[in-house]
Protein backbone atom coordinates (compact mmCIF):
# COMPACT_ATOMS: atom_id res chain seq x y z
CA UNK A 1 0.00 0.00 0.00
CA UNK A 2 2.77 2.43 0.91
CA UNK A 3 4.66 1.53 -2.28
CA UNK A 4 1.53 2.29 -4.32
CA UNK A 5 1.16 5.71 -2.62
CA UNK A 6 4.82 6.52 -3.28
CA UNK A 7 4.42 5.50 -6.92
CA UNK A 8 1.30 7.66 -7.27
CA UNK A 9 3.08 10.63 -5.73
CA UNK A 10 5.95 10.24 -8.21
CA UNK A 11 3.49 10.10 -11.09
CA UNK A 12 1.75 13.27 -9.86
CA UNK A 13 5.10 15.03 -9.57
CA UNK A 14 6.06 13.90 -13.05
CA UNK A 15 2.70 15.07 -14.37
CA UNK A 16 3.21 18.45 -12.72
CA UNK A 17 6.59 18.84 -14.38
CA UNK A 18 5.13 17.91 -17.76
CA UNK A 19 2.38 20.46 -17.31
CA UNK A 20 4.95 23.09 -16.52
CA UNK A 21 6.97 22.26 -19.63
CA UNK A 22 6.19 24.29 -22.72
CA UNK A 23 8.10 22.93 -25.66
CA UNK A 24 5.82 24.50 -28.30
CA UNK A 25 5.24 27.83 -26.44
CA UNK A 26 1.54 27.07 -26.05
CA UNK A 27 1.64 27.99 -22.37
CA UNK A 28 2.50 31.58 -23.34
CA UNK A 29 -0.23 31.93 -25.99
CA UNK A 30 -3.10 32.31 -23.56
CA UNK A 31 -5.25 35.01 -25.17
CA UNK A 32 -8.84 34.25 -26.11
CA UNK A 33 -10.31 35.22 -29.44
CA UNK A 34 -11.99 38.33 -28.00
CA UNK A 35 -8.78 39.37 -26.25
CA UNK A 36 -6.82 38.93 -29.46
CA UNK A 37 -9.27 41.24 -31.22
CA UNK A 38 -9.02 43.88 -28.50
CA UNK A 39 -5.23 43.79 -28.25
CA UNK A 40 -4.87 43.65 -32.02
CA UNK A 41 -7.02 46.77 -32.33
CA UNK A 42 -4.87 48.61 -29.79
CA UNK A 43 -1.66 47.67 -31.55
CA UNK A 44 -2.94 48.38 -35.07
CA UNK A 45 -4.13 51.80 -33.89
CA UNK A 46 -1.35 52.87 -31.51
CA UNK A 47 1.51 51.43 -33.57
CA UNK A 48 1.13 53.57 -36.73
CA UNK A 49 0.18 56.68 -34.72
CA UNK A 50 3.30 56.28 -32.57
CA UNK A 51 5.46 55.79 -35.65
CA UNK A 52 4.09 58.83 -37.49
CA UNK A 53 4.22 61.17 -34.48
CA UNK A 54 7.76 60.34 -33.49
CA UNK A 55 9.02 60.23 -37.07
CA UNK A 56 7.57 63.72 -37.53
CA UNK A 57 9.34 65.03 -34.42
CA UNK A 58 12.59 63.35 -35.41
CA UNK A 59 12.34 64.75 -38.94
CA UNK A 60 11.70 68.32 -37.75
CA UNK A 61 14.65 68.29 -35.34
CA UNK A 62 16.93 66.73 -37.96
CA UNK A 63 15.92 69.27 -40.61
CA UNK A 64 16.29 72.33 -38.34
CA UNK A 65 19.89 73.38 -37.69
CA UNK A 66 19.10 75.53 -34.64
CA UNK A 67 17.28 72.70 -32.90
CA UNK A 68 20.05 70.21 -33.65
CA UNK A 69 22.53 72.40 -31.81
CA UNK A 70 20.59 72.46 -28.53
CA UNK A 71 21.01 69.62 -26.00
CA UNK A 72 17.34 69.73 -24.99
CA UNK A 73 16.22 68.85 -28.49
CA UNK A 74 18.91 66.22 -28.87
CA UNK A 75 17.35 64.43 -25.89
CA UNK A 76 13.89 64.82 -27.40
CA UNK A 77 15.22 63.43 -30.68
CA UNK A 78 16.63 60.43 -28.81
CA UNK A 79 13.24 59.91 -27.20
CA UNK A 80 11.52 60.10 -30.58
CA UNK A 81 14.00 57.62 -32.09
CA UNK A 82 13.46 55.16 -29.23
CA UNK A 83 9.69 55.43 -29.61
CA UNK A 84 9.97 54.88 -33.35
CA UNK A 85 11.81 51.63 -32.60
CA UNK A 86 9.20 50.75 -29.98
CA UNK A 87 6.35 51.23 -32.45
CA UNK A 88 8.07 48.96 -34.97
CA UNK A 89 9.60 46.25 -32.77
CA UNK A 90 6.87 45.91 -30.17
CA UNK A 91 3.94 45.98 -32.58
CA UNK A 92 5.36 43.44 -35.01
CA UNK A 93 6.75 41.10 -32.33
CA UNK A 94 3.66 41.25 -30.13
CA UNK A 95 1.19 40.67 -32.93
CA UNK A 96 3.39 38.00 -34.49
CA UNK A 97 3.50 36.03 -31.24
CA UNK A 98 0.05 36.52 -29.68
CA UNK A 99 -2.16 36.91 -32.73
CA UNK A 100 -0.41 34.94 -35.46
CA UNK A 101 1.08 32.41 -32.98
CA UNK A 102 4.52 32.34 -34.52
CA UNK A 103 6.81 29.90 -32.70
CA UNK A 104 10.38 31.12 -32.99
CA UNK A 105 13.41 29.32 -31.63
CA UNK A 106 15.39 30.72 -28.69
CA UNK A 107 17.78 32.78 -30.82
CA UNK A 108 15.13 34.40 -33.02
CA UNK A 109 12.80 35.06 -30.11
CA UNK A 110 15.48 36.60 -27.89
CA UNK A 111 16.68 38.78 -30.76
CA UNK A 112 13.17 40.16 -31.25
CA UNK A 113 12.67 40.61 -27.51
CA UNK A 114 16.04 42.36 -27.32
CA UNK A 115 14.85 44.89 -29.89
CA UNK A 116 11.70 45.60 -27.87
CA UNK A 117 13.69 45.86 -24.64
CA UNK A 118 16.21 48.20 -26.27
CA UNK A 119 13.45 50.49 -27.56
CA UNK A 120 11.59 50.79 -24.26
CA UNK A 121 14.75 51.07 -22.14
CA UNK A 122 16.09 53.83 -24.39
CA UNK A 123 12.73 55.58 -24.20
CA UNK A 124 12.75 55.68 -20.39
CA UNK A 125 16.45 56.59 -20.38
CA UNK A 126 15.79 59.49 -22.76
CA UNK A 127 12.97 60.66 -20.50
CA UNK A 128 15.46 60.71 -17.63
CA UNK A 129 17.96 62.76 -19.63
CA UNK A 130 15.19 65.19 -20.54
CA UNK A 131 14.19 65.53 -16.88
CA UNK A 132 17.82 66.06 -15.83
CA UNK A 133 18.23 68.66 -18.57
CA UNK A 134 15.28 70.61 -17.17
CA UNK A 135 16.63 70.18 -13.66
CA UNK A 136 19.99 71.72 -14.65
CA UNK A 137 18.18 74.42 -16.57
CA UNK A 138 16.40 75.51 -13.40
CA UNK A 139 18.89 74.78 -10.61
CA UNK A 140 22.06 75.77 -12.50
CA UNK A 141 20.68 78.48 -14.77
CA UNK A 142 23.77 80.69 -14.68
CA UNK A 143 26.13 77.88 -15.70
CA UNK A 144 23.69 75.75 -17.69
CA UNK A 145 25.34 76.30 -21.08
CA UNK A 146 28.74 75.50 -19.62
CA UNK A 147 27.60 72.36 -17.79
CA UNK A 148 25.55 70.90 -20.62
CA UNK A 149 27.25 71.48 -23.94
CA UNK A 150 26.27 69.81 -27.17
CA UNK A 151 29.32 67.55 -26.96
CA UNK A 152 28.39 66.38 -23.46
CA UNK A 153 24.82 65.82 -24.55
CA UNK A 154 25.99 63.64 -27.44
CA UNK A 155 28.33 61.71 -25.13
CA UNK A 156 25.50 61.09 -22.68
CA UNK A 157 23.29 59.84 -25.51
CA UNK A 158 26.07 57.59 -26.79
CA UNK A 159 26.52 56.16 -23.29
CA UNK A 160 22.77 55.67 -22.91
CA UNK A 161 22.32 53.81 -26.16
CA UNK A 162 25.47 51.71 -25.69
CA UNK A 163 24.39 50.63 -22.21
CA UNK A 164 20.85 50.02 -23.42
CA UNK A 165 21.92 47.79 -26.29
CA UNK A 166 24.26 45.81 -24.03
CA UNK A 167 21.61 45.29 -21.32
CA UNK A 168 18.84 44.46 -23.77
CA UNK A 169 20.72 41.70 -25.57
CA UNK A 170 22.22 40.01 -22.51
CA UNK A 171 19.75 37.08 -22.85
CA UNK A 172 20.82 36.61 -26.47
CA UNK A 173 24.45 36.62 -25.34
CA UNK A 174 23.87 33.84 -22.83
CA UNK A 175 21.98 35.05 -19.78
CA UNK A 176 18.90 32.96 -20.47
CA UNK A 177 16.80 30.31 -18.75
CA UNK A 178 19.10 27.35 -17.96
CA UNK A 179 16.22 24.84 -18.24
CA UNK A 180 14.97 26.39 -21.50
CA UNK A 181 11.25 25.45 -21.31
CA UNK A 182 11.25 22.27 -19.22
CA UNK A 183 10.24 23.82 -16.92
CA UNK A 184 10.16 27.46 -17.98
CA UNK A 185 11.82 30.09 -15.78
CA UNK A 186 9.53 33.01 -16.54
CA UNK A 187 5.81 32.63 -17.19
CA UNK A 188 5.69 35.90 -19.10
CA UNK A 189 8.63 35.56 -21.50
CA UNK A 190 9.99 32.32 -23.00
CA UNK A 191 13.69 31.57 -22.48
CA UNK A 192 14.15 34.51 -20.07
CA UNK A 193 16.07 34.04 -16.83
CA UNK A 194 14.23 35.28 -13.75
CA UNK A 195 17.39 36.91 -12.45
CA UNK A 196 17.70 38.98 -15.63
CA UNK A 197 14.01 39.91 -15.48
CA UNK A 198 14.38 41.06 -11.88
CA UNK A 199 17.47 43.14 -12.68
CA UNK A 200 15.92 44.82 -15.72
CA UNK A 201 12.67 45.60 -13.90
CA UNK A 202 14.56 47.09 -10.97
CA UNK A 203 16.67 49.15 -13.37
CA UNK A 204 13.57 50.65 -15.01
CA UNK A 205 12.01 51.38 -11.61
CA UNK A 206 15.17 53.23 -10.58
CA UNK A 207 15.02 55.32 -13.77
CA UNK A 208 11.37 56.18 -13.09
CA UNK A 209 12.22 57.15 -9.50
CA UNK A 210 15.01 59.46 -10.74
CA UNK A 211 12.60 61.10 -13.20
CA UNK A 212 10.14 61.69 -10.39
CA UNK A 213 12.90 63.12 -8.17
CA UNK A 214 14.06 65.53 -10.89
CA UNK A 215 10.58 66.93 -11.50
CA UNK A 216 9.93 67.32 -7.77
CA UNK A 217 13.11 69.40 -7.47
CA UNK A 218 12.05 71.49 -10.48
CA UNK A 219 8.71 72.23 -8.85
CA UNK A 220 10.44 73.10 -5.58
CA UNK A 221 12.71 75.58 -7.39
CA UNK A 222 9.74 77.08 -9.25
CA UNK A 223 7.83 77.49 -6.00
CA UNK A 224 10.79 79.25 -4.37
CA UNK A 225 11.13 81.52 -7.39
CA UNK A 226 7.47 82.52 -7.30
CA UNK A 227 7.60 83.10 -3.54
CA UNK A 228 10.64 85.36 -3.85
CA UNK A 229 9.07 87.33 -6.71
CA UNK A 230 5.86 87.71 -4.70
CA UNK A 231 7.71 89.03 -1.65
CA UNK A 232 9.51 91.63 -3.79
CA UNK A 233 6.49 92.78 -5.77
CA UNK A 234 4.13 92.87 -2.81
CA UNK A 235 0.77 91.30 -2.18
CA UNK A 236 -0.84 93.14 -5.06
CA UNK A 237 0.72 90.81 -7.54
CA UNK A 238 -0.83 87.79 -5.90
CA UNK A 239 -4.32 88.88 -6.79
CA UNK A 240 -3.84 88.39 -10.47
CA UNK A 241 -6.53 86.42 -12.26
CA UNK A 242 -4.11 84.13 -13.98
CA UNK A 243 -2.78 81.05 -12.25
CA UNK A 244 0.60 81.09 -10.53
CA UNK A 245 3.53 79.66 -12.46
CA UNK A 246 4.34 76.95 -9.92
CA UNK A 247 0.75 75.72 -9.87
CA UNK A 248 0.65 75.50 -13.67
CA UNK A 249 3.93 73.62 -13.68
CA UNK A 250 2.66 71.29 -10.97
CA UNK A 251 -0.35 70.43 -13.11
CA UNK A 252 1.78 69.91 -16.21
CA UNK A 253 4.41 67.77 -14.50
CA UNK A 254 1.71 65.95 -12.54
CA UNK A 255 0.08 64.95 -15.83
CA UNK A 256 3.43 63.82 -17.23
CA UNK A 257 4.23 61.68 -14.20
CA UNK A 258 0.71 60.28 -13.96
CA UNK A 259 0.84 59.08 -17.56
CA UNK A 260 4.37 57.73 -17.16
CA UNK A 261 3.65 55.79 -13.96
CA UNK A 262 0.19 54.69 -15.11
CA UNK A 263 1.59 53.20 -18.32
CA UNK A 264 4.66 51.51 -16.83
CA UNK A 265 3.82 50.46 -13.29
CA UNK A 266 1.20 47.77 -14.14
CA UNK A 267 3.55 45.89 -16.50
CA UNK A 268 6.51 46.24 -14.14
CA UNK A 269 4.40 44.94 -11.25
CA UNK A 270 3.57 41.76 -13.17
CA UNK A 271 7.27 41.31 -14.02
CA UNK A 272 8.24 41.55 -10.36
CA UNK A 273 5.46 39.13 -9.43
CA UNK A 274 6.67 36.69 -12.08
CA UNK A 275 10.01 36.48 -10.30
CA UNK A 276 8.51 35.48 -6.94
CA UNK A 277 5.20 33.69 -7.58
CA UNK A 278 3.66 31.33 -10.12
CA UNK A 279 1.40 33.37 -12.41
CA UNK A 280 -1.92 32.01 -13.63
CA UNK A 281 -3.23 32.22 -17.19
CA UNK A 282 -5.53 35.07 -16.11
CA UNK A 283 -2.56 37.04 -14.85
CA UNK A 284 -0.65 36.30 -18.05
CA UNK A 285 -3.55 37.69 -20.08
CA UNK A 286 -3.70 40.77 -17.86
CA UNK A 287 0.01 41.34 -18.42
CA UNK A 288 -0.52 41.21 -22.18
CA UNK A 289 -2.96 44.11 -21.90
CA UNK A 290 -0.69 46.03 -19.51
CA UNK A 291 2.27 45.71 -21.85
CA UNK A 292 0.33 47.55 -24.57
CA UNK A 293 0.20 50.55 -22.21
CA UNK A 294 3.96 50.94 -22.73
CA UNK A 295 3.24 51.43 -26.43
CA UNK A 296 0.53 53.94 -25.56
CA UNK A 297 3.10 55.86 -23.51
CA UNK A 298 5.35 56.03 -26.57
CA UNK A 299 2.41 57.45 -28.52
CA UNK A 300 1.80 60.15 -25.89
CA UNK A 301 5.45 61.17 -25.47
CA UNK A 302 5.62 63.42 -28.58
CA UNK A 303 2.56 65.34 -27.37
CA UNK A 304 4.00 65.88 -23.89
CA UNK A 305 7.66 66.52 -24.62
CA UNK A 306 7.95 67.78 -28.19
CA UNK A 307 4.86 69.26 -29.79
CA UNK A 308 4.05 71.34 -26.70
CA UNK A 309 7.27 73.33 -27.22
CA UNK A 310 6.68 76.53 -29.18
CA UNK A 311 10.05 76.47 -30.95
CA UNK A 312 9.48 73.00 -32.31
CA UNK A 313 5.99 73.94 -33.49
CA UNK A 314 7.41 76.98 -35.27
CA UNK A 315 10.07 74.81 -36.91
CA UNK A 316 7.39 72.33 -37.95
CA UNK A 317 5.25 75.03 -39.52
CA UNK A 318 8.24 76.53 -41.30
CA UNK A 319 9.15 73.09 -42.64
CA UNK A 320 5.58 72.64 -43.86
CA UNK A 321 5.77 76.05 -45.49
CA UNK A 322 8.90 75.10 -47.38
CA UNK A 323 7.18 71.93 -48.54
CA UNK A 324 4.18 73.97 -49.60
CA UNK A 325 6.38 76.40 -51.51
CA UNK A 326 7.92 73.46 -53.30
CA UNK A 327 4.36 72.54 -54.30
CA UNK A 328 3.62 76.18 -55.21
CA UNK A 329 1.48 76.79 -52.17
CA UNK A 330 0.71 80.52 -51.75
CA UNK A 331 0.42 80.57 -47.97
CA UNK A 332 2.90 83.00 -46.38
CA UNK A 333 5.05 82.66 -43.31
CA UNK A 334 3.04 85.31 -41.48
CA UNK A 335 -0.16 83.38 -42.04
CA UNK A 336 1.42 80.24 -40.63
CA UNK A 337 2.87 81.99 -37.61
CA UNK A 338 -0.47 83.45 -36.59
CA UNK A 339 -1.91 79.96 -36.42
CA UNK A 340 0.41 78.77 -33.63
CA UNK A 341 -1.47 76.99 -30.86
CA UNK A 342 -1.95 79.00 -27.70
CA UNK A 343 -1.70 76.12 -25.25
CA UNK A 344 0.71 76.56 -22.36
CA UNK A 345 3.65 74.20 -22.29
CA UNK A 346 6.68 73.37 -20.28
CA UNK A 347 8.95 75.40 -22.56
CA UNK A 348 6.94 78.64 -22.30
CA UNK A 349 5.12 78.28 -18.99
CA UNK A 350 7.56 80.66 -17.32
CA UNK A 351 7.04 83.36 -19.95
CA UNK A 352 3.30 83.59 -19.30
CA UNK A 353 3.74 84.20 -15.58
CA UNK A 354 1.94 87.27 -14.29
CA UNK A 355 4.33 87.65 -11.41
CA UNK A 356 7.17 88.56 -13.79
CA UNK A 357 7.72 92.28 -14.34
CA UNK A 358 5.38 93.68 -16.96
CA UNK A 359 8.06 95.93 -18.45
CA UNK A 360 9.53 92.97 -20.28
CA UNK A 361 8.61 92.99 -23.96
CA UNK A 362 10.69 90.16 -25.36
CA UNK A 363 9.33 86.62 -25.26
CA UNK A 364 11.80 84.14 -23.81
CA UNK A 365 11.73 80.70 -25.29
CA UNK A 366 13.89 78.64 -22.95
CA UNK A 367 13.76 77.95 -19.26
CA UNK A 368 17.42 78.84 -18.84
CA UNK A 369 16.95 82.31 -20.34
CA UNK A 370 13.89 82.93 -18.19
CA UNK A 371 15.59 81.93 -14.97
CA UNK A 372 18.64 84.03 -15.84
CA UNK A 373 16.46 87.11 -16.33
CA UNK A 374 14.51 86.34 -13.16
CA UNK A 375 17.67 86.02 -11.08
CA UNK A 376 19.07 89.23 -12.56
CA UNK A 377 15.91 91.06 -11.59
CA UNK A 378 16.12 89.66 -8.06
Amino acid sequence: MEEWEIKEAKENTSSSIVNRSCENLECYMVLTKAEKTAIGSICFLAGPITLLENALVLGVITATATLRQRPSYLFIASLALADVFASCFFTTSFLDFHLFRRRDGPTAYLFKLGGVTMAFTSSVGSLLLTALDRYLCIHQASSYKVLLTRRRALLSLLSLWSATIFISFLPLMGWRCPTVLSPQCSHLFPYINQGYLACWTTFILVLLALILWAYVLILWKAHRHVSSMTSLQGAAGTGQARMRMDIRLARTFGLILLILVGCWLPALSFMLADVSVLLTHTQQRAFAFCSTLCLVNSAVNPLLYALRCRELRVALLQLLQRLCETGRCTKTTDDLTTELPSTEDICTAFTENDELPKTRTTRLNSISEIVKHSEAEL
